[in-house]
């Protein structure tokens, strides 16, 4: 599961990426500066795998992770091919969720390529090119379905209902995500032709050091402007992130922070933002090997949770031992919790809570 990094150029982008990926993408002041899409794999922080590591003392620790992919900023006419425009909308479709980065800062060092700053412009750029790309596939695919449904086909009926809908609200400027569709023709239609427009997207609203905490006036129209859109929005100091993790000692990273009235880093709460975006899950296996997070969809069944360690533990599933996070560290031990009767064994329906500390059974 991986979400990409989309924006004009000279947004911020690729300084994001590094930020979250320390994986040093060319950082320059003017476009097209990311040729290949760098993907960065980024561990997700999560305070309670330091606390369960504190619990148990393991030989190591293993974090969750997210893949983040920085692709080359769009211009306009990208949905005809100008700039690196099929090569971008290639990148996007193959991710499964946008980190949508919108400059609002203001800073004459560096160059926009419409020539001043506002965002709600920038978003509706990005936006009409995503669209148009969208409606060009829905109509491909409606010259296929009418066709089956003139022959009385109720299904290819169905279909060209949501299709319609879909092209309506297209042609009107709106993203496929903020279309109104019923839940079947969702799943049914809709979620199999992946329009990148239906794809879960967060905002990141680029500002000074000075807007860090508080956001600004270009942030205000922005959280104005996708109201209804289903979408999280996240204020972010990209540049000053940057300076942040070129320090190395902990204390003095948590001293910068505490200048400028964070409590801990933005980009932290990005990629946790980016895991809940791609609708992923955290459960951990405690031992005294190691201490681990594992990464599944919510809605996981815990056969399917084992097949993430590995496929030989679907297979053989007997059942799984799980205990509670909360309960896990009010005890202070598996053992303790045994000894209270708070460890539970479930079987191939249970759905994996996010945080439950497992242990499977298996049989091969």
């Amino acid at each position: 599961m991986k979400a990409g990094i989309v924006g004009l150029p000279n947004v911020g982008k690729s300084t994001l990426f590094n930020c979250l990926s320390n994986a040093k993408a060319q950082s320059a002041n003017f476009p097209f500066c990311t040729i290949e899409p760098n993907v960065g794999v980024v561990n997700v922080p999560d305070p309670r795998l330091l606390k369960l590591e504190e619990l148990v003392n393991p030989e190591k620790v293993i974090p969750a992770t997210v893949e983040i992919v920085d692709i080359a900023g769009l211009v306009k006419g990208a949905s005809k091919g100008e700039g690196l425009g099929n090569q971008f909308l290639g990148n996007i479709r193959e991710t499964d969720a946008i980190l949508h980065v919108l400059r609002c800062f203001e800073d004459d060092n560096i160059v926009h390529v419409d020539g001043s700053i506002d965002p709600i412009r920038d978003k509706e750029t990005i936006d009409m090119e995503l669209q148009l790309k969208d409606l060009e596939t829905t109509e491909k695919k409606l010259e296929k379905v009418k066709r089956a449904a003139k022959t009385g086909n109720k299904e290819a009926q169905k279909e060209e209902a949501a299709l319609l809908k879909v092209k309506a609200g297209l042609e009107a400027g709106k993203s496929v995500r903020a279309i109104d569709l019923g839940e079947e023709e969702k799943k049914e239609f809709i979620a199999p032709m992946q329009f990148i427009t239906d794809k879960p997207v967060m905002y990141v609203c680029n500002v000074d050091e000075g807007a860090a905490v508080e956001g600004n006036k270009h942030v205000e129209r922005v959280k104005e402007a996708v109201k209804d859109e289903n979408a999280e929005v996240l204020v972010l100091a990209v540049g000053t992130e940057a300076d942040i993790t070129e320090l190395d000692d902990f204390e003095e990273r948590q001293m910068f922070l505490q200048d400028i009235g964070l409590d801990e880093p933005g980009s932290a709460k990005l990629i946790r933002g980016a895991y809940e975006l791609l609708d992923l899950q955290t459960y951990f296996t405690a031992g005294v090997k190691e201490v681990r997070a594992w990464t599944i969809p919510v809605g996981s069944s815990a056969p399917q949770a084992a097949g993430v360690i590995h496929t030989d533990f679907e297979k053989g599933f007997i059942r799984a031992e799980v205990i509670g996070y909360d309960d896990y560290v009010s005890f202070g031990s598996e053992a303790k919790v045994k000894e209270a009767g708070k460890m539970r064994v479930e079987g191939k329906e249970y759905i994996v809570k996010d945080g439950d500390v497992m242990h499977f059974r298996f049989n091969v």
